[in-house]
């Protein structure tokens, strides 16, 4: 195999970064990921107690219960979704649902990385609130997009009526999870479905496109259930009489096995999982194992600092992702702002772009400076090239995104980079090659688009707890709404003092609203990003995305290493400046 240079990146934390300020900067990190472990555990929680007893009278399991049992011993499940609709209040009874009433997760079972979808039967019986279509739907979309296996955990009393309005139409409403059933199946992508309770309306649809279905004794699949037929047909009947296994494994055929209970069906669920080919993940791998970095991952959290305006050096975190703080670094005499290169995750090939932080040479004036995570025109081309070239050698592509924006101003517009950001955007719009997105820090303006932010389709978006999500900055966005009342330098210009301390109230204001809305919780509670993760956790979930994204063969080019046009980008690129 042809040698890609890769080089080792990276120093001791105690060579560039004091122990009070890395003990500083852990300790304000630690405050915030404390915050996301207690939510989380509120989030896993569901409805409390009292509604996990309720499960286990009925002799059934919890879906996370469920979900545990599914997967491999000894490994973990890494959600996605967690915190969509997180503090939001639904109906008169002003009643939560965490997670949106359904878990959504990576899991792996015998060896192979699948994507499991189970209803939180904790809450509402598993209803699909405002928002749980969608959030179904973007695990499906990652389940396809990587083609790997789903596996439905089914226990959903269909839509939560009171709020149908907000997840019942729409292009994202619940008929667009049977979209998605279709998709997969259209695309080969192995559909296992277990049903284990009430499965109503549309989530008696759920199952029926996978390619095996099995029922519990206590399963039913109805259109409609017996309260419903009681009062439309004035029948007296069960729901299970309408539509249980008896039915549906030895009548319609809409099922294909019945077996007694939770755990028989898990274990079916694991034994069909098996029969499917095996990860490819080894034979990419090669002889190359994975290998922990050199450089600790877990010091990510005390070399980022929690302020924005403040520096670091964007190669210290790449040595805390990649394995042994190895990189080989393309096109590093261009585009200084930018770092992009190529390195193993889990030993396996993946290509990361980087914000640079701080102060960069300004090639137009020797000598001079200029502010990093900026998009300039060289930086532009260069991750648009690698961009281009990760695609066609077929490297899953990550990017680690820090960045306040677009240069603005005569020079940025006289260099045309309108053109230059549009050249980016359709690059990473038309890619092929699985994409994923870290908002570290701030991911600002159209910055955050043009590097695979979400409404340029990722696999996954991840933010840390210290990301920041906005067009502007709070302040910057306060002066730009009250521009006709300021001077050149920003000073209010009334000298009336009602007017004034209207005027301050009022930037003041939309300065903490801007803020507010910057929160990674707000982001993903709408589904701006898709998890947020502890700085300490982030390269485990590169590697299962890495993983992910060569499991399975024969839908994507993965080239081998000699024939990269890696090799030929980084040769042409000696002669650039």
């Amino acid at each position: 195999m042809v040698h890609v240079p890769v080089a080792p990146i990276g120093r001791p934390r105690k060579s560039f970064l004091d122990d009070a300020t890395f003990a500083a900067n852990k300790e304000a990190v630690a405050a915030r990921e404390s915050t996301l472990r207690a939510r989380r555990a509120e989030v896993a929680a569901g409805w409390g107690e009292k509604y996990v007893a309720r499960v286990h009278q009925k002799g059934k399991l919890t879906a996370r219960e469920r979900l545990v049992a599914l997967m491999d011993p000894g490994t973990r499940p890494f959600e996605v979704g967690t915190f969509v609709n997180y503090g939001l209040e639904f109906g008169e009874d002003k009643q939560k649902c965490p997670g949106a009433g359904v878990v959504t997760a990576f899991a792996q079972i015998h060896g192979r990385w699948c994507m499991v979808i189970a209803n939180d039967n904790t809450v509402a019986s598993g209803s699909w609130w405002p928002k749980t279509p969608e959030k179904i739907e973007r695990a499906q979309m990652m389940a396809l997009r990587l083609r790997l296996p789903t596996v439905y955990l089914v226990d959903c009393s269909g839509l939560f009526l009171p709020e149908q309005s907000r997840s019942f139409p729409g292009g994202t409403g619940a008929g667009q999870i049977f979209k998605m059933n279709s998709l997969l199946s259209a695309a080969g992508v192995p559909q296992l479905a277990g049903v284990f309770g009430d499965c109503i309306a549309g989530g008696g649809y759920m199952p029926i496109i996978s390619d095996r279905v099995y029922m519990t004794e206590q399963a039913y699949m109805v259109i409609a259930g017996a309260a419903l037929i009681k009062g439309a047909k004035s029948q007296k009947i069960t729901s299970l009489d309408i539509g249980g296994p008896e039915v549906h494994v030895h009548q319609s055929r809409c099922a294909d096995v019945r077996v007694p209970d939770d755990d028989t069906l898990i274990a079916a669920l694991r034994a069909d999982v098996a029969r499917l080919p095996t990860s490819a993940v080894a034979y990419y791998r090669g002889d190359m194992g994975p290998v922990d970095p050199l450089q600790g991952t877990a010091e990510l959290a005390g070399i980022l600092p929690v302020d924005h305006r403040e520096a670091y050096d964007a190669t210290e975190v790449l040595a805390r992702l990649v394995d042994q703080s190895l990189l080989w670094e393309v096109m590093p005499s261009v585009g200084e702002e930018m770092m992009c290169g190529i390195g193993r995750v889990g030993g396996l090939w993946t290509g990361f772009v980087i914000n640079r932080q701080g102060l960069v040479g300004d090639p137009a004036r020797p000598g001079a400076r200029r502010p990093a995570a900026i998009l300039y025109r060289a930086g532009i081309a260069k991750i648009s090239a690698f961009s281009r070239a990760c695609n066609d050698d077929g490297i899953p592509l990550v990017w680690l995104q820090d960045i306040s924006g677009f240069d603005i101003g005569h020079e940025a517009e006289r260099q045309g980079l309108l053109s230059y950001g549009s050249n980016l955007i359709y690059t990473n719009s038309t890619n092929a090659v699985p994409m994923f997105t870290v908002l570290l820090r701030k991911a600002s303006g159209a910055g955050y688009y043009a590097m695979a932010g979400m409404p340029y389709d990722p696999v996954v978006q991840l933010s840390t707890t210290i990301s920041r999500l906005s067009v502007m900055e709070g302040r910057t966005l306060a002066i730009a709404t009250y521009n006709t009342k300021l001077d050149d330098d920003f000073q209010i210009t009334a000298t009336d003092p009602e007017e004034r301390r209207k005027i301050e109230e009022g930037m003041r204001a939309v300065e903490a609203r801007i803020e507010g809305d910057m929160d990674p919780w707000v982001a993903a509670r709408q589904m701006d990003t898709d998890e947020i993760v502890e700085l300490g956790e982030l390269r485990d979930y590169l590697k299962m995305l890495v993983e992910a994204s060569y499991q399975s063969i024969g839908y994507r080019r993965v080239k081998n290493s000699r024939i990269w046009s890696m090799h030929d980008l980084a040769i042409v690129s000696e002669g650039l400046r």
